[in-house]
């Protein structure tokens, strides 16, 4: 990361560096204080020591999908193909082809071929009386 930044003429403020890495002593102590010993490493000590690399060392275009740098670009173009292709392109066509939600359409539809029968009958497209009076029973007013 560091090495990177350098290459583009970036330079990190000292604060915002690495500070070294601290290590306590697990030995006895040798001192008549008995405190144990703090040793300070430099952090490029720190992780040879460990015998651990980076990933952004061995593979400056590291993308987290593997240690090897070739299985690594591999694995991140299936992802992305799959994760950006297939997912958008089969999951947009999967929701455009949809049965109608509610059956909107299939009413928009109905309600245009009843307008048009109404008008070659000449009829209004509403009646003032929507339901046929004669087969409405009401209750009488001994009922209520």
């Amino acid at each position: 990361m560091l090495s990177r930044l350098s290459r583009l003429g970036l330079v990190l403020p000292r604060s915002l560096s690495v500070p070294p890495a601290r290590f306590v002593s697990q030995s006895k102590p040798s001192g008549a204080a008995g405190s144990a010993a703090v040793t300070e490493l430099p952090p490029q000590a720190a992780a040879a020591e460990h015998g651990e690399v980076s990933p952004f060392v061995k593979n400056p275009d590291y993308h987290g999908f593997s240690a090897d740098p070739v299985e690594d670009e591999f694995n991140m173009k299936v992802g992305f193909f799959f994760g950006i292709s297939v997912v958008l392109v089969i999951g947009a066509t999967f929701i455009h082809y949809l049965p109608d939600h509610g059956m909107r359409q299939w009413a928009r539809r109905e309600a245009e071929r009843l307008v048009v029968e109404r008008e070659k009958k000449g009829l209004p497209f509403i009646t003032e009386n929507y339901y046929d009076t004669s087969k409405i029973i009401l209750p009488t007013a001994g009922e209520k």
